[in-house]
């Protein structure tokens, strides 16, 4: 098993960067509700110094900072507890409204610029770099960036925003299942499952649908073929 370093963060302090900061982002898949992104900064610079074998030895969740998608809820949910007391997060993210105008990728990095931007002020300096999960800067961002290719797998501070993210989002995907439990988006976190897509053909889609997502937008055209109201 894979798991991340602090190798990229220990590269740029020895560049003479202040603030290292992971960002990430989840949801572009799901066919309803917000992408979710948040960056996350270390909150004692020496852990890059940190082996990680100790930080393993100190504490066991440390293993569980890695790519969220190999986690289990139970394992992101501990993961979660571990950042929060060594980590300062922020989150960002954008709805479907902006998905549909703007398109998911553009809304992704939309996302995570947001995410940046709520830092606190004092760790927003001109010596802070960001590493960005994929291959795509954040547009129109005028500080140091650099992307990383499967980062959430590589880097800590990015597998941490992984897991900040992806809790958030799941956790704001239940909460809607609250206010239209005939979905199910508790169980699929609004991802294209079997269930999901019925539910979609017999209920129709919610405001909260993203109109510009394939099966969505062949529903609502279906619907307008017969007369329904949409």
């Amino acid at each position: 098993m894979i798991l991340p370093t602090w190798t990229k963060e220990q590269e740029a302090v020895r560049e003479g960067y202040a603030i290292v900061v992971g960002v990430d982002e989840v949801g572009r898949g799901p066919l309803v509700g917000p992408v979710v992104a948040a960056a996350a900064v270390a909150k004692d610079p020496a852990l890059y110094d940190t082996p990680c074998e100790e930080l393993y030895a100190r504490d066991k969740r440390w293993r569980l900072v890695r790519d969220s998608k190999k986690l289990s809820e139970k394992q992101r949910a501990e993961a979660r507890a571990l950042i929060d007391e060594h980590f300062t997060v922020a989150l960002g993210l954008c709805d479907n409204a902006t998905i549909d105008r703007i398109n998911i990728l553009e809304a992704a990095l939309l996302a995570m610029k947001k995410a940046v931007q709520s830092l606190p002020q004092e760790l927003r300096t001109q010596q802070m770099l960001l590493l960005i999960d994929g291959d795509r800067e954040l547009p129109a961002y005028s500080g140091a960036q650099r992307t990383v290719p499967g980062g959430d797998a590589t880097v800590m501070s990015i597998a941490a925003a992984s897991i900040v993210a992806k809790v958030a989002r799941d956790e704001m995907m239940v909460a809607l299942a609250a206010q239209y439990p005939q979905y199910g988006f508790q169980k699929h976190k609004g991802y294209g499952t079997a269930a999901h897509l019925e539910a979609l053909k017999r209920y129709g889609p919610t405001p909260l649908h993203r109109a510009s997502f394939k099966p969505v937008r062949k529903i609502l055209r279906d619907l307008r073929t017969y007369g329904a109201d949409v």
